[in-house]
């Protein structure tokens, strides 16, 4: 069921599907809730699941001034508030990934659990070249015209903002990810637009973090091998982490009784 909800200013296109726990999915930069197409029907036959859309992206309108993982991220903590009322479990990809980061650091008590797939928590971790914002345009051009409001002219100027946003944010540092209190799945591919360094970098960071590198996939990696994708989500999301036989970084969580 798709509608609007206008937050922060912005006039916030979302569908939801599914019934049970609340789970809300966070496209990438420059696409839409359609990056998910091949992932929310596994999500939503286990709970209720959101698709909204941030400002400039698919349905959503654009507003004056800049794109950036702040706004993003207190638009998404805005809607929760508004939709949800309650925790919900994030599932974020790319720029959706990084939004979902900062979410669970200024408002830990709206986020269950937290999936980031293909993260950066600064802009460093990013490999010099691999995203061509010009590229990516010409990818999404077609479909950005058929869903936005603003017209087909307006994707240049989405671009610049988002082009900026990739090469000046994030900037969180490494002891800035110990204040992440959510379980956490860390996803990448093998052959990620993010360095796996970086990404290892997130996964010790962050207390209590899994990690799952899916071979053979770059940084669509939920298009490519999506039933791989979706199984390490949905059991994540609804099962407790398992106790290991010779646990070395979570040894001091063996009693943690958070979920």
């Amino acid at each position: 069921m798709a509608e609007y909800l206008d937050i922060n200013g912005v006039h916030t296109w979302f569908d939801e599907v599914g019934e049970g726990d609340p789970v809300v999915l966070l496209h990438g930069g420059l696409t839409d809730s359609q990056e998910f197409a091949l992932t929310t029907p596994a999500i939503a036959a286990e709970f209720h699941t959101y698709l909204p859309e941030r400002r400039g992206h698919g349905h959503t309108p654009d507003v004056e001034g800049p794109i950036s993982y702040d706004l993003m991220a207190d638009d998404t903590i805005a809607f929760l508030e508004a939709t949800i009322e309650r925790a919900a479990h994030l599932v974020g990809h790319s720029d959706g990934a990084n939004v979902a980061l900062l979410v669970a650091l200024k408002r830990p008590d709206l986020v269950r659990r937290l999936v980031l797939i293909s993260a950066n928590f600064h802009h460093d971790g990013l490999i010099p070249g691999a995203v061509d914002v010009d590229q990516v345009m010409g990818m999404v051009a077609d479909h950005y015209a058929a869903v936005t409001p603003d017209g087909a002219e307006h994707l240049p100027i989405v671009g610049a903002k988002v082009g900026r946003m990739f090469d000046e944010e994030p900037t969180l540092t490494v002891a800035d990810l110990a204040g992440v209190r959510a379980r956490t799945l860390v996803m990448c591919a093998d052959d990620d637009a993010i360095t796996l360094e970086h990404t290892i970098a997130l996964y010790r960071g962050i207390p209590r973090s899994e990690l799952a590198v899916v071979p053979g996939t770059s940084h669509v990696l939920v298009l490519e091998k999506p039933e791989l994708c979706n199984k390490l989500i949905v059991d994540f999301l609804t099962t407790d982490a398992p106790p290991t036989f010779w646990p070395l970084r979570r040894r001091d969580l063996l009693h943690d009784p958070a979920g």
